[in-house]
């Protein structure tokens, strides 16, 4: 009883601090609107007045249709709370909701992994303070979904060949399924998850050697698949009818259409292999230029659980194979990154690398815990070390990165300026917004037009008709007495 009491409480805590960093200055932080957000704002505003919720959304190089269509939910709660006006923040916080249910779920799958509640409490804790997770968790991008439902999706699946002697030991397949399908809907990286689903499978199965517990994992794989399937459905006809959707982004960032393919892929291997001590994104939305995603003591954990991890599975007999299943996570979710040629390293096309990181990075703290002899001053040399990380998360992210002006300038926040004395004019004012940025065209406007758009709440011509916004070329006739600006 006082164990799960302690459990609970460490739980917790863990919780609130995930949810504060992910909720505080929500409203203000990240600055600006990237034009992306921007874009996923627009077709979920469009969705709401339409009633037309898509399965996937072709504009902007094409985005699947979950998270924008979650996305409209909460504009149609949020906007009579703000006298219908649309704001950033809106679509930043089913991220949030997102980022702190991966921590919880990394607490789970850690715990129903190994049986440890300090390394599951270890490993989601780093999570939550983690500047990598903590900044795709505010911000309005899919991606944010892809480890959230591989997390849930890998834990009641193991929860069901572990439990399978249960009598409803099925429920988990199922719900695992419709988890795993989900997650086809959230990123494209997530494509290569199946090698990873099928690694589980095998796992268990040949550890298991009665014939009567590989049957009921047998059964369990079959409810799994058959619970996905369902899922997926939708968007396979989607991609059966228009195949160009299935393969455009792919195609355009592959390695594939470099001049030394095996070159580049070399290469990317060694940029993502060093993003996690050494030099990580430069791109300012997605990190502090360069810095290494993981902060530096906990990068030093991660390499020494990758180290104990290989060693530990080298031996014979191994102490515990059940190690190999983050590892080939790693392996899996790096994939997709090494096969992309495109602004490597990429903290957001890595983000299902997050869970397997950060279990291995706790399995590296724990295992130097129980190396300290002393009790007493080890558990003080822990809580100072988790409250200096707590310290220096809040200060990279909200002090370092979230005051930087490269950070404004990532976001675009020249455009919400923009969009903010727009929204300040009389109705009656014809306002001209000269369209001279470049970018790729969505309905006759580049890509840089949607941040005010959504702001405006202009993108359909009926609101911009309303509104008196015009949007036009440069050389277009504009009225005498209008209001212009340019972007």
């Amino acid at each position: 009883m006082k164990k799960n009491r302690v459990e609970l409480l460490l739980l917790v805590a863990i919780l609130i601090v995930a949810a504060f960093f992910r909720f505080n200055k929500i409203m203000t932080l990240p600055p600006g609107l990237y034009p992306d957000e921007a874009m996923n704002g627009n077709n979920a505003l469009e969705a709401i007045a339409t009633h037309n919720f898509k399965v996937f959304y072709p504009e902007n190089n094409g985005r699947e249709g979950l998270f924008i269509n979650i996305q409209a939910v909460f504009l149609k709660i949020l906007l009579p709370l703000n006298h219908n006006q649309p704001a950033a923040w809106m679509l930043r916080l089913p991220s949030a909701f997102f980022g702190i249910l991966t921590v919880l779920g990394v607490f789970f799958l850690t715990k129903e992994l190994f049986k440890k509640i300090g390394l599951a409490a270890l490993a989601s804790f780093l999570t939550a303070v983690s500047f990598w997770h903590i900044n795709f968790s505010r911000i309005g991008f899919r991606a944010i979904m892809a480890p959230f439902f591989l997390t849930w999706a890998s834990y009641f699946l193991i929860k069901s060949f572990r439990n399978s002697n249960s009598k409803f030991y099925f429920l988990n397949s199922i719900f695992s399924g419709v988890l795993y399908g989900l997650g086809f809907y959230s990123y494209i990286a997530y494509r290569a998850t199946p090698a990873l689903i099928l690694f589980i499978v095998l796992f268990y199965w040949f550890k298991n050697k009665e014939r009567g517990v590989r049957k009921k994992i047998l059964l369990s794989t079959f409810y799994f698949l058959f619970s996905t399937l369902i899922v997926v459905l939708p968007l396979a006809f989607y991609f059966l009818k228009n195949p160009a959707d299935f393969f455009g982004r792919t195609a355009q960032i592959s390695i594939f259409s470099a001049v030394s393919p095996l070159k580049a892929l070399a290469l990317n291997i060694l940029k993502t292999a060093a993003m996690f001590n050494f030099a990580g994104d430069w791109n300012w939305r997605h990190n502090v230029a360069g810095q290494p995603e993981l902060f530096w003591p906990v990068g030093i954990l991660f390499l020494i659980g990758v180290f104990l991890s290989i060693k530990n599975l080298t031996k014979k007999p191994a102490n515990d194979w059940k190690l190999s299943i983050p590892l080939v996570w790693l392996v899996v979710a790096a994939l997709p990154v090494v096969v992309s040629n495109e602004s490597l390293p990429h903290a957001l096309r890595s983000l299902l690398m997050i869970p397997p990181v950060f279990i291995i990075a706790g399995f590296g703290g724990l295992w130097l815990y129980e190396k300290a002899k002393r009790k007493r001053l080890k558990i003080f040399a822990s809580v100072l070390f988790l409250i200096f990380l707590i310290g220096q998360s809040y200060l990279n992210y909200f002090k370092t990165w979230g005051e930087n002006l490269e950070t404004k300038n990532a976001f675009s926040q020249n455009y919400v300026d923009i969009a903010r004395v727009l929204n300040s004019l009389p109705k009656e004012m014809p306002k001209y917004v000269i369209v001279q940025s470049g970018g790729t065209d969505v309905r006759g406007f580049p890509m840089p037009t949607q941040t005010v758009m959504f702001l405006t709440d202009t993108f359909l011509p009926k609101n911009r008709a309303e509104k008196n916004i015009h949007y036009v070329f440069p050389g277009e006739t504009i009225p005498a007495r209008a209001f212009t600006t340019r972007i």
